[in-house]
């Protein structure tokens, strides 16, 4: 036999129909949730990088790790996984680099913010770090445990890099430090030229301080935009032709290498020398004031 509250009938709200909410209520709810939830186009960009970063680190297992603790000695897969990891890194940074265009021209997302740094954490600070970590696992001259303490210290550069970027103004048109995606091709390239194990340490350890230096990089804008685009297609094209052992292709891929390494410290070079020469500047200027 089925009983029916009369209260609940009636339509009042009684304690068994508390959870149920005002129909102005689910309306307004309906509403507001799609618009912080909706993806802008930048935001897809965004979450591009976050891919191509965790199926190189994908790749660095599959093709690199796995085969060296099983025993394989297949060096061609080796190199063609190490070359689609470092070209998924690389297009990465094209996804980084055009979800910020993307962001000024267009609509952006309350979350496009946030999504990009937990991007930029995958694809150029876990990704490189963890390249590193397999470094020292399959070279010959390398050592274990100190790799890992330099992909530990790769990826604590990054993380703190990008939650100072977060919080800290600088002036526009500028990086403060070496910009995570830049910093990671520099970790990659470096393990790339084969330097010996100490070398290598300490360029990455370099490459390290330099992403949480206050160090002023420009960013990528207009020309250089331009420029840096041009340059990775560039690396692309490199890597695919050291991964296919093209005639040439070992040190034109060590020259790319190269090439990204001397970028990397000459870059802070001019920097400091510009703020030495504003510095000087403004004490003449004061000198000047002060006289009669």
């Amino acid at each position: 036999m089925t009983v029916i509250d009369p209260d609940t009938q009636a339509g009042k709200t009684g304690p068994a129909t508390d959870w149920v909410p005002d129909v102005d209520e689910a309306e307004d709810d309906a509403e507001e949730m799609p618009l912080s939830l909706r993806l802008s186009i930048a935001d897809t960009l965004t979450l591009g990088n976050a891919t191509c970063g965790f199926m190189a680190v994908y790749f660095t297992t599959t093709g690199i790790l796995i085969p060296h603790l099983t025993g394989s000695q297949e060096t061609g897969m080796a190199r063609h996984s190490a070359a689609t990891a470092v070209i998924l890194m690389l297009c990465a940074a094209i996804f980084d680099l055009f979800d910020g265009l993307v962001a000024r021209k267009l609509r952006s997302s309350p979350m496009g913010a946030e999504l990009d740094n937990l991007s930029d954490l995958i694809s150029f600070g876990l990704a490189p770090a963890y390249f590193v970590l397999v470094y020292g696992m399959v070279a010959n001259d390398a050592h274990q445990r100190v790799a890992a303490v330099g992909a530990i210290v790769v990826l604590l550069a990054v993380v703190l890099r990008l939650a100072r970027f977060s919080c800290v103004t600088v002036k526009d048109g500028t990086f403060q430090g070496m910009p995570s995606p830049f910093g990671a091709l520099t970790v990659v390239s470096i393990v790339l030229l084969e330097l010996p194990f100490e070398a290598t340490l300490l360029a990455i350890l370099g490459t390290a301080w330099l992403m949480v230096s206050r160090v002023e990089y420009p960013k990528p804008r207009g020309v250089l935009a331009v420029a840096m685009l041009s340059w990775i297609v560039l690396s692309m094209g490199l890597l695919a032709a050291w991964a296919f052992a093209a005639p040439g292709g070992q040190f034109l891929l060590q020259a790319g290498c190269a090439l990204q390494l001397v970028m990397g410290a000459v870059i802070p070079l001019f920097a400091t020398a510009r703020r030495v020469n504003n510095f000087r500047d403004n004490r003449r200027e004061a000198r000047a004031a002060q006289l009669p």
